[in-house]
């Protein structure tokens, strides 16, 4: 049986992109295989890979291992369909002795067979970086883009598994010897670049630029839920730190936070610090040493990466507080008039604000007064969207909209949506999460400057009202 460590419904998926992507090729693998707990059985991989249409029927696939026949997958979508309709439906579906492990994406389903103590999670992640790898290739991954690139196809999944093993994952390195055109490329004259062989398979070597810099981007997603009684149900912080690196070399970088076990460990106190939970790393980053002293030191991929994310329960006070007042006149009218209130600090704002008021399906003739911004009324969705441009803290401001309503009042009880905000808050975090330095060490002793940017974004973020 699989290492599957998730239960439930299919939403459970959503984490699964964060987790590092795993590069075990040549000596690793052996290196694997000979660890306390690690050998081939805990890491094994997918025997095959599938790309599926919405009805079932394979577009194209990889046979990795030859020990699950390829005629299995017959059974994937005749058994989704029956889980479907008994309300069971896993990430995991098993037929015989045979592991369905499966994602959907746009019309496509991406399904990996196995008949081994496979490790769910690598399988998973390996499947999204799939889909992440396409993605970057054709823009647009889906049906289509899969039928007119069946040769690029054939040639990147060759070289994202070896053997059941995932290998090159990184797109920037592949597409330095895969290209779009790949099936025209002469074979005597392919090269394959030295990072698929280095120990650093993400970067490779001989990079140079006229000035040295690093952009470190700190954004947090606030996901809060408050009900009718304007109690808050959930107060969740997901952060994310991403950089963008233009730097010469093979630099080693260092970067330090106001991480509340370093500080503990240094004896610096816990006076700004913050306590990090369910944080995952990019492979880049060096785990062992983390592990002991909690610095995070890597030599980075070049260009665009997602360093690291977090996760803190905390309980968040909303950024952004909306009281709503709806009233019905003889079922012949309905007005609604919303009050929201920015609760962060003064001298931050709130940069496209909109926020989405729900009204009954069967409104008409809308109206709407704003004291700041504009309101559009959107029938097909049964909302009124908000829409300020521009949100200081500590302020109020008001929205007023009057709807017809049909005389004859609906039998069916409507149930109320709760109204959703989006919003953005340059120069600000939640959390209190600081960049404390950035050491960046080439052998060259080159001079490089770190930029920071902090920004607090709306996640899942509902106000219920009464």
């Amino acid at each position: 049986m699989c290492n599957f460590p998730f239960k439930g419904p299919a939403h459970l998926w959503a984490q699964l992109p964060h987790l590092a992507p795993v590069t075990l090729r040549g000596a690793r693998k052996e290196e694997a295989a000979h660890r306390p707990g690690g050998g081939q059985a805990r890491i094994m991989s997918a025997s095959a890979v599938f790309v599926l249409d919405l009805k079932g029927k394979p577009l194209i696939s990889r046979n990795y291992k030859g020990d699950v026949s390829m005629a299995e997958i017959d059974h994937f979508m005749p058994l989704l369909m029956q889980k479907e309709e008994e309300g069971a439906l896993t990430p995991l579906l098993t037929h015989g002795k045979v592991h369905f492990l499966w994602i959907k994406h746009t019309n496509l389903y991406l399904v990996a067979t196995t008949m081994k103590n496979a490790n769910a999670s690598l399988v998973y992640s390996f499947l999204y970086k799939v889909v992440e790898v396409f993605s970057e290739y054709f823009k647009e991954l889906e049906e289509e883009s899969i039928r007119d690139n069946f040769v690029v196809i054939y040639e990147l999944l060759d070289e994202l598994m070896d053997f059941g093993f995932p290998q090159t994952t990184d797109s920037k390195i592949l597409q330095e010897y895969i290209t779009q055109q790949g099936n025209k490329l002469e074979t005597g004259k392919s090269h394959v670049p030295p990072t698929v062989t280095n120990a650093v398979s993400w970067r490779s070597e001989g990079i140079k630029y006229k000035k040295n810099e690093v952009f470190i981007d700190v954004i947090e997603s606030v996901n809060l839920l408050v009900n009718t009684n304007g109690s808050v149900l959930l107060s969740e912080i997901v952060g994310t730190i991403k950089l963008k690196t233009f730097l010469s070399g093979m630099p080693e970088l260092r970067l330090g936070l106001n991480d509340r076990m370093l500080f503990e460990l240094t004896g610096r106190g816990k006076n700004k610090s913050v306590e990090l939970e369910d944080v995952k790393f990019h492979q880049c980053v060096r785990l062992s040493r983390f592990d002991n002293d909690r610095t995070i030191s890597f030599i980075p991929p070049d260009g665009d990466f997602e360093l690291m994310s977090y996760r803190l329960n905390t309980q968040v006070k909303p950024l952004i507080w909306i009281e709503s007042v709806i009233e019905k006149f003889s079922h012949s009218r309905v007005e609604i008039m919303v009050k929201a209130k920015g609760q962060f600090k003064k001298q931050s704002v709130a940069n496209g604000v909109e926020i989405s008021v729900p009204v009954p399906s069967d409104a008409d003739s809308p109206k709407f007064k704003t004291s700041v911004g504009s309101a559009k009324y959107m029938p097909e969705k049964n909302i009124v969207i908000w829409s300020i441009k521009s949100f200081p803290g500590g302020k109020e401001f008001l929205m007023r909209a009057h709807f017809g309503l049909p005389s004859v009042e609906k039998e069916e009880v409507e149930g109320r949506p709760p109204i959703a905000v989006r919003f953005e808050i340059p120069y600000f975090t939640v959390s209190g999460i600081q960049v404390r330095y950035m050491k960046i060490i080439e052998k060259s002793g080159y001079q490089a400057l770190p930029w920071v940017r902090y920004i607090t974004q709306s996640g899942d973020y509902q106000l219920r009202t009464q």
